[in-house]
């Protein structure tokens, strides 16, 4: 006799995609620093994140900060970077640079390979670039939320705005606090 197995549909979670750099230089933008290890337990607990992919242009110098952000349970994607003259320093003599990683395509590219292992996407960036991407989750019924780092995300994202959450409005939760005092040093006195 044989019996056969109801199969159980799996439960699938969500999985975060972030853009490191709109997400670091949004938060800064605003005088604060964000602690990556607590924004990925913010992501675990309030978005169901499972798996969190952490798009980020590649620098030999920033070695340790990568495994740190494995060891936070990121799933780091390194991308290879350029080195670029700033537009308004074509012109003088002092070079300035900027490195950039250009890993919008490769955000676009994880989330459409994954899709199918993911219940909703977390888009963590404010980036106008991603309105294609969100346009299409959105009509699948697949994205979650828009994660934009403060209040000056684009302006094409604007008819996805209620999927639109800052996450400078959970800052007392994500913001890194860098308090190292010596021991026997005092408080000063703020009177």
């Amino acid at each position: 006799m044989f019996y056969r197995r109801k199969k159980t549909k799996r439960v699938l979670s969500n999985y975060a995609f972030i853009d490191s750099q709109n997400l670091n230089l949004g938060v800064q933008k605003y005088g604060w620093k964000l602690d990556w290890k607590k924004f990925r337990e913010v992501l675990r607990v309030k978005f169901n994140v499972e798996k969190a992919f952490m798009f980020i242009g590649y620098l030999p110098e920033n070695e340790d900060l990568y495994r740190q952000m494995q060891e936070a349970g990121y799933l780091v994607i390194l991308k290879p970077t350029i080195d670029m003259l700033t537009p308004e320093d074509d012109l003088k003599k002092d070079d300035k640079h900027i490195t950039k990683g250009n890993i919008d395509t490769d955000l676009v590219l994880h989330t459409m390979k994954e899709r199918n292992n993911y219940s909703k996407a977390v888009i963590v960036s404010g980036d106008g670039d991603f309105y294609s991407l969100v346009e299409y989750l959105v009509q699948n019924n697949k994205l979650q939320c828009l994660l934009a780092p403060n209040i000056r995300w684009s302006s094409l994202l604007k008819p996805f705005e209620k999927y639109i959450v800052r996450v400078d409005s959970f800052k007392r939760e994500v913001f890194y606090a860098n308090v190292k005092r010596k021991p026997n040093q005092s408080r000063p006195n703020n009177r």
